[in-house]
């Protein structure tokens, strides 16, 4: 049984039949058309952004993405709860970003989530993993393979499993 009400089941669905047609198959290079479908899906996108075509967003609804952001190849957004990246915030590839959970301390397990938030020039390096109800602050660098399972502070440098700061990061240059 679904906790959804049925039309969000039906926009779902729809959502899956144009995510695994168009935007998968559209040219590297269109990421303002993939863009385009995910507004058409009820994404917040304020152009320019890169999205790649194997990016899988499960909610396009619940996701917002600011001007300058990006969601590398082979992402996954499972968006239960919203997900907002902020100006140039970076996603790497292979990420997961999961917004939602299961309560484990009740038999019926039911499903909890709460949303992602990426700070202005987040960069999240390669596989990385983040949990529900993380706000990663501006400018912090997560290193490949960190599990992010609460709030990162900004700029800093990030890594580890569970992921900690390890240093303050430097201004670009």
């Amino acid at each position: 049984m679904t906790p959804y009400p049925k039309r969000e089941v039906l926009a779902r669905w729809l959502w899956l039949a144009v995510q695994a047609t168009l935007f998968r198959w559209s040219p590297r290079p269109l990421h303002g058309f993939r863009a385009a479908l995910l507004r058409l899906f009820g994404a917040r996108i304020e152009s320019p952004v890169v999205v790649f075509p194997t990016a899988r967003i499960t909610f396009p609804w619940k996701l917002s993405l600011a001007p300058r952001s990006m969601i590398g190849p082979h992402v996954i957004l499972y968006n239960l709860a919203p997900i907002h990246l902020e100006y140039g915030a970076n996603i790497s590839q292979h990420a997961h970003l999961c917004a939602g959970s299961h309560d484990f301390t009740r038999w019926s397990m039911p499903l909890i989530s709460a949303p992602i938030t990426l700070g202005r020039n987040v960069w999240l390096g390669a596989d990385v993993f983040v949990g529900p109800g993380v706000t990663i602050g501006e400018q912090t660098v997560v290193g490949a393979r960190s599990v992010v399972v609460q709030d990162l502070p900004p700029n800093k440098v990030c890594v580890g499993s569970p992921c900690r700061a390890i240093r303050d990061r430097s201004q670009p240059t």
